[in-house]
């Protein structure tokens, strides 16, 4: 029970370790850390455009053998003109562990399945139109995504999404007044329109209402 309640908090301080690394890294607080990230990612998507995830993947992975072997034996020939006895170059890498924890696999594997079960919930409600409203405003996002669909293929999306990740936190912490002001605006806007076209439509009352 002891065991089990050490490796809990365990999980718990590294899942909070991670997502400050996270924060770290959309918020740049480390631009050399986060520009390697940021510009890999971009990379591997930009060369998804041109070529197939097979070629891309066997690229990288003859990339990357590529300079650990030329590494390996480039260390293993400047061992023996020192005739020096360092061993294997990447030996502190291979004794590092690497699997993953049960504890770490059933707490993310339980997070990814009550989201799962939560947004099929929530396209239910949408689809079999528990709420006129909120359907009516998923039905018109989905119109809206059909137009972006016909302007941006998937993978363009990503990559824009991508992009957006690594700027707007950064934007936001930077002129977070400007922005909150004008999204108030606009907040207050819709709500406006919508309280009149609720207004007008009967059945489109909120239940609560």
């Amino acid at each position: 029970m002891e065991n089990n309640s050490v490796d809990s908090t365990e999980c718990k301080a590294a899942a909070k370790h991670w997502r400050e690394q996270v924060v770290d890294l959309l918020y740049w607080r480390d631009v050399k850390s986060t520009g390697v990230v940021f510009g890999a990612i971009l990379l591997l998507l930009l060369s998804l455009t041109v070529c197939s995830i097979v070629s891309v993947c066997s690229y990288i992975g003859l990339a990357l053998l590529s300079v650990t072997i030329c590494f390996r034996i480039y260390k293993g020939i400047l061992q023996a003109i020192q005739k020096s006895d360092e061993g294997h170059p990447f030996k502190q890498y291979l004794d590092k562990e690497v699997a993953l924890s049960e504890d770490m696999v059933h707490k993310y594997s339980d997070i990814v399945l009550a989201r799962l079960n939560k947004t099929m919930g929530e396209l239910r409600r949408l689809f079999l139109v528990e709420d006129l409203v909120d359907s009516i405003k998923f039905a018109v996002l989905m119109w809206i995504l059909t137009y972006v669909g016909a302007l941006f293929n998937g993978l363009t999306i990503v990559i824009l999404s991508v992009v957006g990740v690594f700027s707007c936190p950064i934007v936001y912490e930077k002129h977070q007044t400007q922005i909150d002001h004008y999204v108030g605006l606009v907040n207050n806007q819709v709500k406006d329109v919508v309280g009149k076209i609720q207004a007008k439509v009967p059945g489109m009352k909120r239940k609560a209402e």
